[in-house]
């Protein structure tokens, strides 16, 4: 498929909402682009439109915002926001799913390059279903695992935690609590002997703290982020507002990462009976600021714990050990 024209447009919502409020010369010369625009489209004659613009929470939201999402839908329908608002009256766009799994399987084709003869194995990680959902995975891992097929892979999923568990616990054989913090999700796995027992994900992490923090203060959540990354740390001091701040959302994500931790065991029905204390384990850029695990470690004692805890510790390397636990999944079953 070739490519035949190219564009790139503001997509302000005055533009049609309030366009009786500019002035009518540059009111008029503006639209007078996009309909030129609409007509080099047309005369294009393209078979299909890549449209690559802003998500406006249609799907997603500050606690889970990917870096991107491929839509895969046979159509879809829009305005999201007031039709009578915006100006343009609420329509249903046909889609190409056929075309989205050829893009998807082109990136994941640019990033893992062609199989070979021996079929080597590819192990991705996936999240947990959110606490009390049911799983909401299983097409976007299936088409993930044929496609890595027809790449001339074999295919094996682990979930985020149980990875965690997989790169830090060899010691205890694979017995423990792994909890990988990202940021959009918190994803937990308890494992007996490398076999999962109980897994799930809370939508509160980094995007949440960063969000939050951005909102209150006023400041673009990408400077949150910046100094969240670089100058945070927990010793009980904040040098200023942001650092508070951002203090005080941490506090909120660990809340309810440990309150979600506690409900989840609880209702856990025919849990294995461990001879021991067994150790949980931190993962993930949101649990790299100074002083963190034992800000995690002073919340969780906080509450009636129901396992004994041996000990809570950071992954050797926090942002690397989901990646080194799938492949210690990957080869021990080699």
């Amino acid at each position: 498929m070739s490519l035949v024209f190219a564009g790139i447009v503001s997509h302000a919502p005055g533009i049609t909402g309030r366009a009786r409020m500019a002035d009518a010369g540059i009111a008029g010369e503006f639209h007078g682009a996009f309909r030129s625009m609409g007509e080099r489209l047309a005369e294009a004659r393209p078979d299909a439109l890549v449209v690559v613009t802003a998500e406006h929470f249609a799907n997603f939201f500050m606690n889970n915002m990917p870096a991107f999402a491929v839509g895969m839908a046979d159509q879809y329908e829009g305005p999201i926001e007031d039709p009578a608002w915006l100006g343009i009256a609420r329509t249903k766009v046909p889609g190409d799913a056929n075309l989205s799994l050829r893009m998807i399987r082109e990136i994941i084709t640019l990033m893992v390059g062609p199989g070979n003869k021996d079929r080597q194995k590819l192990c991705f990680t996936v999240p947990a279903a959110p606490l009390g959902a049911q799983e909401s995975l299983t097409y976007h891992e299936a088409t993930l695992r044929q496609i890595l097929s027809e790449l001339g892979y074999q295919p094996a999923s682990i979930n985020e935690g149980l990875a965690v568990i997989y790169s830090e616990l060899e010691s205890s054989n694979y017995t423990g609590i792994g909890i990988s913090l990202g940021g959009g999700l918190c994803n937990v796995c308890l494992a007996y002997l490398s076999v999962p027992v109980l897994s799930f994900s809370i939508p509160k992490a980094g995007d949440f703290i960063d969000s939050s923090a951005a909102s209150v203060t006023g400041e673009r959540a990408n400077r949150i982020r910046l100094t969240k990354e670089d100058s945070f740390h927990f010793n009980g001091f904040f040098a200023d507002k942001i650092h508070q701040v951002i203090g005080v959302y941490y506090d909120d994500m660990i809340r309810a990462l440990v309150g979600a931790l506690k409900v989840a065991f609880a209702r856990a029905k025919d849990l294995p009976k461990f001879n021991r204390p067994i150790p949980m384990i931190l993962s993930g850029g949101t649990a790299m600021p100074p002083g963190f695990r034992e800000r995690f470690d002073k919340l969780l004692w906080e509450q009636d714990f129901p396992i004994t805890i041996s000990d809570i510790r950071l992954a050797q390397n926090p942002l690397h050990a989901t990646a080194k636990g799938a492949l210690v999944y990957a080869l021990s079953d080699l």
